[in-house]
């Protein structure tokens, strides 16, 4: 009965990652954490190779439409992947299934919730309507960060935050590239978050795997819900209110970011 659920858990979280596009991170950890009762390094390591996985097939995807910046990527990797490891090298000395370990974890987890819910928020309410496109020549300034260094910066913080949480890489990383390459059409802002997402996650999961951090029987029935999930409400994403339901997912993430905190 239990394998159902997390399979149903697998494909609403898919449904609604395909509807709005917030990462998944943030609503499977909570979920796994809240709902099922698991450990919350097992809950963050299995949700890295999660993410990985699903996001693999819609870069693919993206890519052979050719929206995939690959200069933003490559520019927000260089800061996130080293700052990774350097995470899994601290999660290594702590010990990932220790006391303060788990704090650690419950409490990043809880402000990354809490980030996410004030991004998704101020996009459902508040985001402007990017062009569809780019005029021939564009290219190279609209993959032209604000300033070389910040792509690096924020790639480093992004990196920690879902190396430690697996929260970060969905609404937060869509708010920063929306700061960073403001002239960066909507369709390939969306293709570079899940793109980066890639490399990053399955780093960050593979080394969570080496410190015994990943259920691999759980992570096979999120999968085989999550993926028939994201293919249904890619197909419904126009047919429904989006705003009202990122406004909804916000307040949702508030509450679970906020329990975390106060844990």
């Amino acid at each position: 009965m239990q394998d159902m659920a997390f399979i149903v858990a697998g494909f609403g979280v898919g449904l609604i990652v395909g509807l709005t596009g917030v990462g998944g991170g943030s609503l499977m950890t909570p979920i796994l954490i809240f709902f099922f009762g698991v450990k919350p390094y097992l809950a963050v390591g299995t949700d890295l190779l999660f993410a990985a996985f699903t996001k693999m097939g819609g870069t693919v995807s993206l890519a052979r439409q050719r929206l995939v910046p690959w200069r933003v990527v490559g520019q927000l990797s260089a800061g996130s992947i080293p700052a990774s490891l350097l995470t899994l090298a601290m999660l290594h000395q702590l010990g990932p299934a220790s006391a303060s370990a788990q704090k650690l974890v419950t409490t990043t987890l809880g402000v990354a919730l809490l980030l996410t819910a004030a991004a998704t928020l101020y996009k459902a309410l508040r985001g402007k309507q990017l062009p569809r496109s780019l005029a021939a020549g564009q290219e190279q300034a609209a993959t032209r960060p604000r300033h070389w260094s910040l792509p690096l910066v924020f790639g480093a913080l992004i990196g920690t935050l879902v190396t430690l949480t697996s929260v970060g890489a969905g609404a937060i990383g869509v708010t920063v590239l929306l700061v960073l390459f403001p002239l960066l059409p909507l369709p390939r802002i969306v293709a570079a978050d899940i793109a980066y997402a890639v490399p990053l996650t399955l780093v960050a999961g593979m080394g969570h795997a080496s410190l015994g951090s990943v259920d691999w029987p759980l992570l096979l029935k999120l999968l085989a819900g999550s993926l028939p999930g994201i293919w249904l409400g890619s197909r419904l994403m126009s047919k429904t209110p989006e705003r009202l339901i990122r406004s909804l997912l916000s307040v949702l993430l508030a509450w679970a970011g906020t329990k975390l905190v106060l844990v």
